[in-house]
């Protein structure tokens, strides 16, 4: 890899935006630790592994941490070509106007459309990760039932997410200076968790390595055996390492981005492999009762109060929670910058009210609201729904690994043809660009397709059974892709353009061409 971009000989700030032709907008304000915390919030270590944890032990017992590896690796592959486009394109929206610069206008908008369904449900299936932790800090956030009724915890978690995206709809429609003030303050907090946690239960270590090497009879009576055991926990690791990318859709309101977004990227990304695969390994090596079927059912904390005792488990529980909230905030964050780059190319209904900017709050207000709104929705429609959990989980978690291709398949086509070039100076992969970008599209395709597969256990686990809930990802992802592509095509097709609002000074570049 090259080296960085020298802080002398860096381009202006604004050069990307007049590649698109668009005008500058958005305040430039974000340093280049609000742009690393904005990465490592979306991934956000301790939302993830303690919302998913009972999960993946659930289904493959202590060998389900070999996932968070392979799924490090996989998503290492797919973050090293996105750190080549935030090195040259470091524009709100990032997955959006990569797919456009790379496919076209057509796998432009409907990548982006999928980004955008993808943050809606993101948005909410984050926002349940307040029900797996705060009832077992104080029964006062029992709000809906006592978790006696079979759908207590679906009802309760439907409520408390729905008061965390009222939060964050408000704090960024107030500015990114006030979203980024938490969200830097709440990611200082989470990291300093995370290492006190790691500390914590590496002293109460009571069992050897070997315990993840073992099957501890999973799988059995599976037509793949442990294997297929494996595949389904995955979902538990696949859910943390995502939205990487969140520090390039933030170019536009950073300084320096096309030299700090790449590097964020990959800073988040490790720190969060390394902190996050070793609060799990330990957790499994410190857990006093392996066997406890409370595992799968309390999960990473009941880990944390039955190894560490009540205090000091409810201390670390408190940053969780601070940890989701700020998760929350950058997935929406993500989802409004999104919204007003397709917005701007007159790409979504109301464009021109959603890429409104405020001029007091310099930011985009309309889409903040619209994401919300979104979001709650999805969570009340799915209120009455046992396994809540785990379909709003893999549904948003197949949507970006989609989205994702929707950039990384048009870079290999361009790779193959000899017209993809780095930004001259900056990061570039050099001669291992093709391989890094060969595995990424596999891995891609390959993890959507094990995600969806319609597995009883996950999508339609209790009875009444459904044929249409078994085969849920498909049909809800199928009807989202189709219905958008269809509106696309026969609404915005041929229309696509910067909005007068929007558009640079001078003749600007060619109509949504590919590089």
């Amino acid at each position: 890899m090259s080296a960085p971009i020298p802080d002398g000989a860096q381009d202006d700030d604004d050069k990307s935006l007049s590649d698109f032709g668009y005008k500058p907008q958005l305040k430039r304000s974000l340093g280049n630790f609000h742009t690393f915390a904005a990465g490592i919030s979306y991934i956000s270590i301790l939302t993830g592994t303690f919302q998913l944890f009972y999960f993946g032990v659930g289904f493959a017992g202590p060998g389900y941490w070999w996932s968070w590896p392979m799924v490090f690796v996989g998503q290492l592959m797919v973050a090293l070509c996105f750190c080549e486009l935030a090195a040259r394109y470091p524009v709100a929206g990032s997955i959006y106007n990569w797919s456009k610069k790379l496919g076209g206008p057509h796998i432009g908008w409907l990548g982006g459309w999928m980004m955008v369904a993808a943050t809606m449900v993101s948005l909410s299936a984050v926002a349940l990760a307040y029900q797996q932790t705060l009832p077992q800090i104080s029964s006062v956030f029992w709000v809906i039932g006592d978790g006696s009724a079979p759908g207590d915890a679906a009802k309760n978690a439907v409520f408390l997410g729905s008061c965390l995206i009222v939060f964050t709809t408000l704090v960024n429609a107030f500015g990114v200076k006030l979203m980024a003030r938490i969200n830097s303050a709440g990611v200082l907090i989470e990291l300093i968790a995370a290492v006190v946690l790691v500390v914590l239960l590496a002293v109460h270590i009571t069992r050897g390595p070997s315990t993840i090497t073992q099957s501890h009879g999973f799988g059995q009576g599976q037509s793949l055996g442990y294997f297929g055991a494996f595949l389904t926990a995955s979902l538990a690791s696949a859910y943390v390492m995502y939205g990487f990318d969140t520090a390039s859709s933030l170019g536009e309101e950073s300084k320096n981005p096309s030299r700090n977004a790449p590097r964020a990227i990959l800073r988040a990304l490790i720190a969060s492999f390394v902190i996050g695969g070793l609060i799990l390994l330990f957790a499994l090596l410190a857990v006093p009762n392996l066997a406890s079927k409370q595992l799968s059912t309390g999960g990473l904390q009941y880990v944390v109060l039955s190894t560490l005792g009540s205090t000091v488990g409810q201390a670390v529980l408190w940053c969780v929670f601070i940890a989701i909230t700020v998760c929350e905030l950058a997935v929406h964050t993500a989802g409004i910058r999104l919204a007003f780059a397709m917005a701007r190319d007159n790409g979504l209904p109301a464009s021109r009210m959603v890429a409104r900017v405020s001029p007091r709050f310099q930011t985009p207000i309309v889409p903040a609201v619209v994401i919300g709104l979104v979001a709650i929705g999805i969570l009340v429609l799915n209120i009455d729904q046992p396994q809540i959990f785990s379909v709003v989980t893999s549904i948003a978690i197949i949507m970006i690994y989609l989205a994702y291709l929707s950039v990384t398949l048009p870079m290999l086509w361009q790779r193959l043809r000899g017209r993809w070039q780095p930004a001259e100076g900056g990061f570039s992969l050099g001669k291992v660009g093709l391989p890094v970008n060969i595995v990424a599209v596999l891995w891609g395709a390959a993890m959507a397709l094990n995600l969806a597969w319609p597995r009883a256990s996950v999508y339609d686990a209790t009875s009444p059974h459904h044929w249409y809930l078994r085969w849920g990802a498909f049909l809800y992802i199928g009807v989202i892709a189709v219905a958008g592509f269809a509106y696309y095509w026969f609404r915005k097709r041929g229309r696509l353009d910067v909005i007068e609002d929007s558009r640079a000074a001078g003749p600007g570049p060619a109509r949504q061409t590919a590089v």
